[in-house]
């Protein structure tokens, strides 16, 4: 029956208790205990029940407090120059922030901060999968090389690209490999190394920002490129080939650079002696016939008187040359012509000269140095003269 019925158990209640009992459990007393046991846990205990369940609240709120005072705190950080902060928000990017200091809510969010400046390096070709290569001409190459980097944008660095180094190592091994496989052996050993290093440093920032990594290639060093080991000692002895080949043929344009300008001075110098020759004897022969032309003229005039003329220099030119003694015969016409130079020739030559020498003419004392035509132009210029 109904607990409020007549007649029935009206000493019960809904909750099993007897009317003189308490009703249900009070909560603002259950919280004033549970704020006790707290003051008492932190120092709170003692004095009465109102005196302690004040200090519990005190207590707590101060903790509160603290706490929430270490949390502002521990989100506080700081940008140095030259890098960026990258936020996240339960792992999602937020926003970057430059140098100076910031605040997050911790928890909420994250930082991740990366240096712009710093250069980065990889180095390839250590291991023979990286450093064997083919060129053009069918050989096969040992390269070793050097990539150093920076990171241009640090959201996709982080973002875009799962392991940015490995992916640079790939990119980087496939761009070398592409440029070597379209030069010749000897380009990239000699004058070509700059241009492969070059043509490559190009190709990788183009595949690089095609993918988005952020990665910015500063410089492509070719540390070392040389032979495989097994035909080391052939290439060696291919390379000295090729240089003392170089080398010899800069000894001859040494050479030829020293010879050709002294032929070709001494040509210019013998055309020039050659033409002035020419042009001196052509005057000598215009001068000559012109000469002759007036002894012709003098000649129509009166032949006799020039003929003689003529005879009397002859012999006086020929005569002038050669020692002589001329003897007066008395009662005679004629005059006894005695050749002193060639009877000393003769006694000389008794006396153990060569022959040759007994033979040479002696100079008289009327000879000079000039030749015949100097000495004919001197005649006709002195009869000119007259």
């Amino acid at each position: 029956m109904a607990w409020n019925e007549p007649g029935g158990s009206g000493d019960k209640d809904p909750w099993g208790r007897r009317n003189d009992e308490q009703g249900p459990p009070d909560l603002d007393e259950l919280l004033k205990k549970l704020q006790q046991k707290f003051s008492g846990l932190f120092g709170g205990g003692g004095g009465s029940r109102r005196e302690g369940s004040g200090g519990g609240g005190i207590g707590l709120g101060v903790i509160l407090a603290g706490l929430l005072a270490v949390w502002a705190l521990s989100g506080i950080y700081i940008v140095k120059e030259g890098m960026q902060g990258v936020v996240l928000q339960f792992g999602a990017f937020r926003e970057i922030t430059g140098p100076g200091p910031h605040w997050y809510p911790r928890f909420i969010q994250s930082v991740e901060i990366v240096d712009m400046n710093q250069v980065r390096s990889v180095n390839l070709g250590r291991v023979p999968d990286e450093a064997l290569m083919l060129t053009q001409d069918e050989n096969i190459i040992d390269i070793k090389f050097t990539v150093q980097y920076n990171i241009k944008s640090a959201k996709d660095y982080l973002f875009n690209v799962r392991d940015p180094d490995l992916t640079l190592r790939q990119v980087t091994e496939s761009a070398v490999r592409e440029v070597v496989g379209k030069n010749t052996l000897d380009f990239i050993f000699t004058e070509g190394r700059t241009q492969v290093a070059a043509d490559a440093e190009r190709l990788i920032q183009q595949i690089l920002d095609s993918y988005q990594t952020g990665i910015a290639v500063v410089k492509l060093n070719m540390q070392d490129a040389q032979p495989p080991s097994q035909v080391k000692d052939a290439f060696a002895d291919a390379t000295k080939a090729r240089e003392d080949r170089i080398r010899q043929i800069n000894e001859a344009q040494a050479y030829a650079n020293d010879v050709l300008p002294k032929a070709r001075g001494r040509a210019s110098r013998m055309v020039q002696e050659a033409e002035a020759y020419r042009a001196e004897v052509v005057s000598i022969a215009q001068g000559e016939s012109r000469r002759f032309s007036q002894v012709l003229t003098e000649y129509r005039k009166a032949p006799r008187v020039t003929r003689e003329r003529l005879y009397l220099e002859t012999m006086e030119e020929v005569l002038g040359r050669t020692g002589k003694i001329l003897v007066d015969v008395k009662q005679g016409n004629n005059l006894l012509y005695l050749p002193v130079d060639k009877l000393q020739g003769r006694a000389k030559g008794a006396a153990g000269e060569t022959p040759l020498d007994a033979m040479q003419v002696a100079p008289g004392p009327d000879s000079t140095a000039q030749s015949p035509g100097s000495r004919l132009r001197d005649r006709l210029r002195s009869r000119e003269v007259r």
